[in-house]
């Protein structure tokens, strides 16, 4: 019993995601795990995202040596240690003080890109100083299109190569959860504040002694008064563009000639029009099941469209990856490398930067495990015969 207990509390013993999340979910206070693991509706697109690696299973070789093994694979001619992104996530400055500052530094110690969010609390041109990192920066579409304009000028003269559109969140889920834990608007009920006074830990971290964490990366787009993470939201939603369409990204595209990624898409109508417009990657994504209930998973639509768009473009996906077997699931159907949202969050909620890494190396090694197992030496050794569809 001991031991177990001593697990729960100590991130570096824990053996899976899982075990991680359990231990982040008892060092945060609960409106800020709710904010992590929770999802829209009736989470029935949250459930789905797990749901679905079930339904593929391994058929792998033997009597292969597999003595030497790589994961390394190479996005935007550029080679990484791992078919791994960390993607963005807002907000991070409520997990751990500077928690994009360490996602960065852990995603750069193994290798992966790190993908800073347009809602950060750090300066993107801070994170863009990251020793030996590869960053990339996601934005939104705002109706003031100076500001987007900014923005990118922003992203160019730090340094950045990689843009990240996402296009899912032009409207704001429902998200239930996030709502019971307020008595109004961005003022906790008093269960989560009694909560929050039962993590003392979590105070001095992230609320001493500057206060509630601010966003640093929206410029004049909010006043002054409500650039705090704690009453942004709202404020935020109103300058999104509900209008967004394909023409804007060719806005972009002619301003930004770096790569340009678009996240959010989920049909393979839209994946061609990618291709069409120029644009050099998509990410396959139902905003971790955060948006739109009941759609699809990405994995459900991967094969089909990497079918339709060949290699002419680098197709990613998220949503639900838990594992490293996960990881090669989604390769075997076509992605060349897939992010992470909640499952890096829960080593930083967890642990903070070393949190991150631990969850980073579960990972690594869960990949390296069954990569070998699969009686492959190399992600390109993967192939169609390694894996069916078992459906349920």
């Amino acid at each position: 019993m001991k031991r177990s207990l001593s697990r729960w509390r100590r991130f570096d013993q824990a053996r899976s995601i899982a075990e991680l999340a359990e231990i982040a979910r008892r060092r945060l206070p609960n409106f800020v795990y709710e904010y992590i693991h929770g999802g829209s509706d009736d989470e029935v697109t949250l459930a789905n995202n797990r749901a679905v690696f079930d339904r593929y299973r391994f058929t792998p070789r033997t009597l292969t040596d597999v003595s030497h093994r790589d994961l390394g694979c190479t996005l935007f001619g550029r080679r990484v240690a791992m078919p791994i992104v960390i993607g963005p996530t807002g907000f991070n400055g409520m997990v751990t003080k500077n928690g994009d500052t360490k996602l960065a530094r852990a995603a750069a110690g193994r290798g992966i890109p790190f993908t800073l969010s347009n809602v950060s609390t750090v300066p993107l041109e801070e994170i863009a100083t990251t020793p030996g990192g590869w960053q990339w920066m996601q934005i939104y579409f705002y109706r003031d299109r100076d500001y987007v304009e900014q923005l990118v000028s922003r992203c160019r003269e730090s340094g950045y190569d990689t843009i990240v559109v996402t296009t899912d969140s032009a409207i704001y889920g429902n998200r239930e959860w996030d709502a019971r834990n307020y008595a109004r608007p961005f003022v906790l009920n008093w269960r989560n504040k009694l909560h929050t006074l039962s993590r003392p830990r979590w105070i001095r971290d992230v609320l001493y002694p500057e206060g509630i964490p601010t966003f640093k990366n929206l410029g004049d787009l909010l006043p002054p008064e409500d650039a705090s993470v704690k009453g942004a939201a709202a404020e935020i939603g109103k300058h999104l563009m509900p209008s967004l369409s394909w023409e804007d990204i060719r806005w972009l595209r002619d301003r930004w000639s770096g790569n340009l990624v678009i996240k959010g898409i989920l049909s393979v109508e839209e994946a061609r029009t990618a291709v069409e417009y120029g644009i050099d990657g998509i990410v396959l994504s139902n905003h971790g099941g955060r948006q739109l209930d009941s759609s699809v998973s990405p994995v459900e639509i991967l094969r089909e469209v990497r079918e339709a768009v060949g290699d002419r473009l680098t197709l990613l996906l998220d949503g639900g990856f838990r594992r490293g077997s996960d990881i090669l699931k989604a390769r075997l159907l076509g992605a060349d490398a897939v992010l992470l949202g909640r499952t890096t969050l829960y080593g930083l909620g967890a642990g903070g930067e070393a949190g991150v890494d631990h969850a980073l190396g579960l990972l690594q090694g869960e990949l390296d495990r069954t990569l070998g197992l699969l009686g492959c030496s190399t992600l390109d050794e993967l192939d169609d015969a390694l894996m069916r569809y078992t459906g349920g």
